[in-house]
């Protein structure tokens, strides 16, 4: 297995913060309200430039996650519209038996998008 040059439980605080300060307890809140303990806090603090590059990274394949999700019907119709224009009874059975297992695959793909929960944001799940 590959070294990484980021500890994952300084990522998953990073990822899990919501960055509001407590003046009660002088210390971030995870995303669920709850403060930081002491010690997370001070772990945290300890963040190398990877590990916030990795924050970072995770952040920015949520955001596409995302952008992907909102922009998929748009996406499908674009998709699926060579495949009904070649049909003469429109439908999407007959539609998905001209497709190829790569355009299987990506209509799959597509759906999956638009039907699925929105998975929300969780430390080192994207």
């Amino acid at each position: 297995m590959p070294k990484t040059d980021f500890r994952s439980d300084i990522v998953a605080l990073l990822c899990d913060a919501d960055f509001k300060y407590r003046p009660d307890t002088h210390t971030w809140t995870h995303r669920d309200g709850r403060p930081f303990s002491k010690e997370e806090q001070a772990h945290v603090f300890m963040a190398t430039h990877a590990e916030l590059a990795e924050v970072r990274a995770q952040t920015a394949r949520y955001r596409q996650y995302v952008q992907a999700r909102t922009e998929a019907p748009e996406t499908m119709q674009r998709f699926l519209a060579p495949f009904m224009q070649q049909l003469t009874h429109k439908t999407l059975g007959n539609a998905t038996q001209l497709m190829s297992k790569d355009e299987r695959n990506e209509f799959d793909r597509l759906l999956a998008l638009m039907v699925e929960p929105v998975r929300s944001f969780a430390p080192n799940a994207f």
